[in-house]
């Protein structure tokens, strides 16, 4: 018999603040039900499996990433834009590194259509409109920004900058001005 009151959202959300306690790679069926001290069986009428209830968990992150975001960047433009953006990313993943990590789960095409992803690359689009690219440098930048604010995170979240000064806030600082820099300059296409 199934615990009364367990439902594939609570289920996710432990699954969540599991993955914050002991890391995304760490959060299996089987560990979620010790949490709750019930057997893996029972949980099996909630997910399908250890995948499904990670999947679950990405697109719970992927939502609350990009609610934060939004809100943001209301009424922002430019550098200021920008910056709240990549704000956000880096203090959902201090606050939450588990969930950052399942943000990166790779998701099955269809899902990730479906999901809040989309809802990311179009705020960081809407970033973008303030320094007037066209496609397919849009794209482009896109892809830039994701790769620096993940890239950094992941760094500065694994201690790859703990035994090193300048302080990180200051490089990130220093980061968000040369990216700010770089789109307001950005390059024309070199002829191959």
């Amino acid at each position: 018999m199934a615990r009364a009151g367990l439902t594939p959202e609570r289920l996710t959300r432990a699954g969540a603040e599991l993955a914050d306690e002991v890391g995304f790679e760490q959060v299996t069926v089987s560990a979620l039900a010790r949490r709750f001290d019930v057997k893996v069986a029972s949980l099996y009428s909630h997910l399908r499996s250890s995948r499904d209830l990670k999947t679950r968990i990405a697109l719970l992150a992927l939502e609350e990433l990009a609610d934060r975001a939004a809100g943001a960047l209301a009424g922002r433009a430019g550098k200021d834009a920008l910056a709240a953006l990549a704000n956000v990313y880096r203090d959902y993943a201090r606050e939450h590194p588990g969930r950052y990590a399942a943000a990166r789960f790779r998701l099955d095409p269809k899902t990730a259509a479906a999901s809040a992803g989309v809802r990311h690359a179009q705020l960081t689009r809407a970033v973008l409109r303030g320094y007037d690219l066209a496609e397919p440098d849009q794209t482009h930048a896109v892809r830039l920004l994701g790769s620096v604010f993940h890239g950094y995170v992941t760094l500065e979240l694994g201690g790859g900058f703990s035994h090193s000064a300048p302080d990180t806030d200051e490089t990130w600082s220093r980061i968000l001005d040369a990216l700010d820099a770089t789109l307001r300059n950005w390059p024309a296409p070199s002829a191959s």
